[in-house]
């Protein structure tokens, strides 16, 4: 069994708040109760996060859409290439995480220790 982990980090790629989902479901169904109550000015992410309800509910939030989109897209959206560099924040926070050998392995057995892991490392991640 797998679990995936979305996350949601500020400016500066610390972990705001994070969500756990089965390895087997769409990023896209975890999003809405990831970003709801968060006030942000512009959301990057990559291709996985390029639905057309995330990109309406961000441009009705008046949210800066920074998604990279299959080049096939029907109506593609505009994407500010230099504010995208800066994605590269999310994907250290995860490489900082899983250089917690518990974290990596998947050792906790509940997903409430796993969360609890996660808040743990983020902590740690935050302190350093």
């Amino acid at each position: 069994m797998t679990t995936k982990i979305l996350a949601l980090t500020d400016a500066l790629g610390n972990l705001v708040r994070f969500r756990l989902m089965p390895g087997h479901r769409f990023d896209t169904v975890g999003v809405a109760p990831l970003i709801k109550g968060v006030e942000f000015g512009a959301l990057l992410a990559d291709k996985a996060f390029a639905s057309n309800v995330i990109v309406a509910d961000l441009n009705k939030r008046g949210a800066k859409v920074v998604i990279s989109q299959h080049p096939r897209r029907a109506k593609p959206i505009p994407l500010d290439a230099e504010m995208y560099k800066w994605r590269h924040l999310i994907e250290n926070f995860f490489c900082k995480l899983k250089e917690f050998k518990r974290f990596a392995m998947r050792a906790c057995k509940t997903d409430r220790s796993f969360e609890a892991m996660i808040y743990l490392a983020a902590a740690i991640i935050n302190s350093r």
